[in-house]
C-alpha cells in the first residue's frame, strides 16, 4: 500500500531513528485523558498527552511543555511510574509515563510544532472512562492499555515494558 502524506510525514519527522519520549497519564474522577493521534493510511492511535524530548531540558520539563502543546494544560509533573519500549518500525521509542495533576490552563485541541499544518496528527481530545477505552480495538489503543483492568492499574505499574512489540530481527 502507498503511504499517505501523513504517513511520509511520520516516518520522515520520527522514523528509523531511537526517541525518548515522555508521557502524561492525568486521571481525574474515573476518567483518563486521552488524544486520538492519525498515524496514516487510515489507522488511528488513542493514547495519553507526551511526545519527544527537547536536549537540554529535563524529563518533566518536556512533560509540563508536551501537555501544554497538545491539551491546554498546565500539569504537575507527581510521580515516574515506567518506561515502555515501543517499537513498530519505522516507529521505535522509548516511552517514560509519569502520573501528572492539572494546575491550570483549559483544555483545548492542541497541535505538533514538529509537523507541518497540514500534517497535523492530533485529531481528538476526550477524556475517556476505562469502559470507552476497552471498548477500541487493540490496534487503536495504546499497548499500555491492552488488557487493564482499571486506570488505577496504569499507575501502579513500574519497570520496563515492551507490551506486545514488534521487532527488526
Amino acid at each position: 500500500m502507498p503511504k499517505d502524506k501523513i504517513s511520509k510525514e511520520i516516518e520522515a519527522k520520527f522514523g528509523n531513528q531511537l526517541r525518548s519520549r515522555v508521557n502524561g497519564i492525568l486521571i481525574e474522577g474515573e476518567k483518563i485523558l486521552m488524544i486520538k493521534h492519525l498515524m496514516g493510511n487510515g489507522k488511528i492511535l488513542w493514547s495519553v498527552p507526551g511526545g519527544g524530548m527537547h536536549f537540554g531540558f529535563s524529563a518533566p520539563e518536556n512533560l509540563k511543555r508536551e501537555f501544554s502543546e497538545e491539551t491546554g494544560l498546565n500539569v504537575e509533573v507527581k510521580a515516574y511510574l515506567f518506561v515502555n519500549e515501543y517499537l513498530a518500525a519505522p516507529l521505535h521509542a522509548m516511552e517514560h509515563f509519569f502520573l501528572v495533576e492539572k494546575i491550570g490552563g483549559k483544555l483545548t485541541l492542541g497541535t505538533d510544532p514538529e509537523l507541518y499544518p497540514d500534517s497535523q496528527i492530533i485529531e481528538e481530545i476526550k477524556w475517556m472512562s476505562l469502559n470507552e477505552i476497552q471498548s477500541l480495538p487493540n490496534e487503536a489503543l495504546h499497548q499500555i492499555f491492552w488488557g487493564i483492568k482499571s486506570l488505577e492499574d496504569l499507575v501502579l505499574l513500574r519497570g520496563y515494558f515492551n507490551f506486545g512489540n514488534n521487532s527488526l530481527k
